[in-house]
């Protein structure tokens, strides 16, 4: 199990017009994501203030991150970065120093 940064983002093509849908959609997601911090796949959350976009960090296999993004396909894009640890980083430069 890997822990990933994943950067997420509104489809502002399936984002109602008017504020009340737009904000039940909001709420609708929101429980998705509360979902997924209480399964303990979400590690961090975090959404940047006026952008429609933000950042995920999950500890998960490849398979659940994909079971997990895609229950918000089609209103969220996702971008899925693998994460190295400082132990792992550790042991590449003893590779390179051996």
């Amino acid at each position: 199990m890997g822990k990933h940064l994943i950067h997420w983002s509104l489809n502002d093509a399936k984002i109602p017009d008017d504020p009340k849908e737009r904000g039940s959609g909001y709420e609708f997601l929101m429980a998705m994501v509360k979902q997924d911090i209480e399964k303990g796949l979400v590690k961090d959350y975090g959404a940047f203030p006026g952008e429609g976009r933000g950042y995920i960090v999950v500890e998960a296999t490849n398979l659940e991150i994909m079971k997990m993004v895609d229950q918000y396909t089609p209103y969220v894009a996702f971008e899925v970065h693998p994460a190295s640890s400082v132990s792992e980083v550790d042991e590449f430069i003893k590779h390179l120093t051996e």
